[in-house]
């Protein structure tokens, strides 16, 4: 019973996430930055968010913002891609995928929650597979966001002028 109320409370949790998720989408769209530089902050966040590094990818996301002098907004936005719904499924993917490029043959994939002390049995796995899986996510995420970026400002006259001069100029106009 007990697991069926963490599962609802993490239900519940992804459903506030998506409602924020939106919010959050909406601010990147409208951005005043290049389409590429708001694009290279989601996708970098993005692939943050399929590592299995749990808690630490808001921080994870914050640090490389500022280290690659990345969009802020864009790079969390990116982390919060992999919601409580997602997360199970993507772990078993990037352990069967990682133990395939390993050449191992998968054993049973067995997880009762997200700690550390859960997943270390699996982790050369899951952490192959996760980046790669992650990797593949990142250009998807960036060539989406560039094309919905472009296509949001398409219809406010002020940005679509801005937009096209910065992807002339190829960098952010101030």
């Amino acid at each position: 019973m007990s697991l069926l109320i963490v599962e609802l409370r993490a239900i519940e949790g992804a459903v506030i996430s998506i409602k924020k998720l939106k919010q959050q989408f909406k601010k990147i769209l409208s951005l005043d930055a290049h389409p590429g530089h708001i694009s290279v902050g989601f996708a970098v966040g993005v692939f943050i968010s399929f590592t299995p590094f749990f808690g630490l990818h808001t921080p994870m996301a914050i640090a490389l913002a500022f280290i690659f002098r990345l969009n802020k907004v864009a790079c969390i936005t990116g982390a919060w891609v992999n919601t409580p719904l997602t997360i199970f499924p993507v772990l078993a993917a990037s352990y069967k995928l990682g133990e395939f490029l390993l050449g191992n043959k998968p054993t049973l994939f067995k997880v009762t929650n997200l700690e550390w002390s859960s997943l270390k049995v699996y982790a050369s796995s899951i952490i192959l597979g996760s980046s790669v899986i992650g990797f593949i996510a990142a250009l998807v995420a960036y060539a989406l966001c560039y094309w919905m970026v472009i296509a949001f400002r398409k219809n406010d006259a002020a940005l679509s002028e801005i937009t096209h001069e910065m992807e002339v100029v190829g960098e952010e106009l101030e």
